[in-house]
């Protein structure tokens, strides 16, 4: 298979790895709304940045990312659920305003990507639907020693994760002007508390493995 073969299969993964909502989609969109296309794209980059290492060492060496995140699940599992409360907690007690941010925000634009970037590491479930996704493709995925092969599948990921961000971000900045303090005031409870949720439940999950 070419080079571009391999990167529009990697990018349809990485669409499709992406697009399903979890909390780095809630954040990202509650941030495009408040504060338009780039703070939301930042989010999502965050998260790219942790789907290109997962994807790569899935890509690289599937068996030994898999011996790795089942020898650290329970820490792994335990960090993700705290991460997602903390923000969930953190984000129901933010008071937004519709108010476009300048370059003077980039620090703030940093700490969400970091954040972002964060939560995708710490969810096993990444690493896992990558091993699952990339492992059953056979024949069209990069053979041992194709490095060639693996870097385009990597890249295509990337490209394909970054683009739902675009596109997410941009479609929720079009619909922001329909939006008020109020509404968004609304939205971050909404998002906090399923942040919360998607923490509990990983905990709860994790406590029933160690003590059910």
């Amino acid at each position: 298979m070419s080079f571009l073969e391999f990167a529009l299969i990697g990018f349809v993964i990485g669409v499709i790895t992406t697009a399903p909502v979890g909390p780095v989609n809630i954040m990202a969109i509650q941030h495009a709304a408040q504060q338009g296309f780039r703070q939301g794209l930042y989010v999502g980059l965050g998260a790219v940045v942790a789907d290109a290492i997962y994807a790569a060492a899935a890509i690289f060496g599937v068996s030994a990312v898999t011996r790795f995140v089942e020898g650290q699940f329970d820490l792994i599992k335990t960090a993700g659920a705290i991460l997602l409360i903390v923000f969930g907690l953190k984000i129901m007690n933010t008071h937004p305003h519709l108010e476009r941010e300048d370059g003077s925000r980039i620090k703030g634009l940093w700490r969400e990507a970091t954040a972002a970037f964060f939560m995708v590491l710490t969810n096993p479930g990444v690493v896992l639907a990558y091993v699952a996704i990339i492992g059953g493709l056979g024949k069209w995925r990069p053979q041992p020693g194709d490095h060639s092969g693996a870097l385009a599948m990597v890249l295509g990921v990337a490209l394909g994760a970054a683009s739902w961000w675009a596109l997410l971000s941009a479609i929720v900045t079009r619909f922001s002007e329909k939006m008020d303090d109020h509404w968004l005031d609304r939205a971050n409870r909404i998002a906090g508390y399923i942040l919360i949720a998607f923490g509990l439940v990983i905990g709860a999950d994790l406590a029933f493995d160690l003590f059910g």
